[in-house]
């Protein structure tokens, strides 16, 4: 196992993480390549007898060290922004395997995606079609698009995950897809080469990706009786992780229902993981600062936070604590929070641990949604990353400091 105790000391990779502490500090993200690695090996041996392309989602985890990892494994990407584009470029990545999603896109970014040649801008309305029409027009070139079709499946899961019920916020309503690919067949200036759609997070079992898979294929069929041909069928991604005690699929299980519920099409099948490849390959290392006591309740008071990690508070996620050094002082129930001014700054809650001041403890599951998501928030620079590879550690991103948080400020 890449995050393993030996000889009572929790290890990443063979990198011990209380040596990671001492080198780089904490609060600190580790993670180890092997488990990215292994990761993406299943799903392309899920796929090895299909013509498919895995194109990991960015916004999973968007560190220079990992997408070049990704890349060089051979994946494409899913990016939602013109930064996360400049990213995956400055990666390696290969822009002809490159999908540009998202609800919001502007028309600067429409035309960076343009100009770097991306294999494919996923439509979510129809004012961004007319959009994206009038940005190719002017730059005389064809976009390549395909439309995100909501099919209104229940991906089963929280709420603020969900993607793919009628009243989201994303793609383009099933009932209106053929008219809006009938529109974009007219124009000269786009380009049709597939359909997509995602219908949510953190997905345990295939039965809902394999219903909308379903719809998506009917749909493809349809369109193929109207002339409209389609290059790729993009099926998303939303595969869930183990975070706590949750049964989850095996990626074949996944792969499996998708290909059964395409019913023999000869599109490119495209799947879209983030979490899936980079989840259980990270932890947040912290550092007990307090052992504090309110009354009843226990708190282990660390020096990561909410801004470091923004899911339990955010969803109410479970993300296991462990302690980087096994001891057997006597274990109490505490609360693990941090010192950002707010009741929810909280990592977990009603853990049993041993821990004293000093002590590091480590987040589990921390590769997906944890550094992606932190922020500034009470001026707090945000932590360091390190990759770990055997039996070396290295640096992936400098700790911030708190003079370039506002090194770009003006007192006027």
């Amino acid at each position: 196992m890449a995050f393993a105790y030996r000889g009572g000391v929790l290890c990443a990779e063979q990198v011990s993480l209380d040596e990671i502490a001492r080198r780089f500090g904490t609060p600190c993200y580790v993670y180890s390549r092997a488990l990215i690695e292994s990761a993406y090996g299943g799903f392309a041996r899920a796929l090895r007898r299909r013509d498919a392309l895995v194109c990991y989602s960015v916004k999973a985890n968007s560190n220079l060290a990992v997408l070049a990892l990704m890349a060089r494994l051979g994946a494409g990407f899913d990016i939602v922004s013109g930064g996360e584009l400049a990213r995956v470029l400055a990666a390696g990545a290969d822009p002809a395997k490159i999908l540009f999603s998202g609800v919001g896109k502007s028309a600067a970014e429409i035309e960076q995606a343009l100009r770097a040649g991306v294999r494919c801008l996923n439509l979510e309305s129809e004012a961004e079609l007319a959009r994206v029409d009038s940005v190719a027009a002017r730059l005389g070139s064809r976009a390549p698009i395909a439309f995100r079709v909501n099919p209104d499946i229940d991906a089963k899961t929280h709420a603020y995950i969900s993607t793919g019920m009628r009243h989201d916020k994303f793609g383009v309503p099933y009932g209106e897809s053929e008219r809006l690919y009938r529109e974009a067949s007219r124009s000269p200036h786009v380009q049709i080469v597939g359909i997509g759609c995602h219908i949510g997070s953190q997905m345990l079992q295939p039965a809902p990706l394999a219903a909308a898979v379903a719809r998506l294929a009917s749909l493809a069929a349809r369109l193929e009786r109207a002339g409209i041909a389609l290059r790729h069928i993009d099926v998303g991604g939303g595969l869930g992780i183990r975070y706590r005690n949750e049964r989850v699929a095996p990626v074949g299980r996944f792969v499996a229902s998708c290909l059964k519920a395409l019913r023999g099409r000869k599109e490119t099948l495209i799947l879209d993981p983030g979490r899936a490849l980079v989840g259980n390959a990270g932890v947040l290392l912290t550092r007990v600062e307090y052992v504090k006591r309110n009354g009843a309740r226990r708190f282990l008071v660390v020096d990561a936070a909410m801004n470091d990690l923004l899911r339990p508070a955010l969803y109410g996620a479970w993300h296991d604590v462990v302690p980087v050094r096994k001891n057997r002082g006597r274990r109490a129930v505490y609360d693990v929070v941090g010192p950002v001014c707010e009741s929810a700054d909280f990592l977990a809650r009603g853990r049993r641990l041993a821990a004293r001041e000093g002590d590091l403890l480590a987040v589990r599951s921390a590769g997906a949604y944890a550094m992606a998501m932190s922020s500034n928030y009470n001026s707090r620079p945000r932590a360091a990353e390190v990759m770990v590879d055997g039996d070396k550690a290295q640096l992936v991103r400098s700790r911030e400091t708190v003079e370039q948080l506002f090194a770009l400020e003006r007192i006027p």
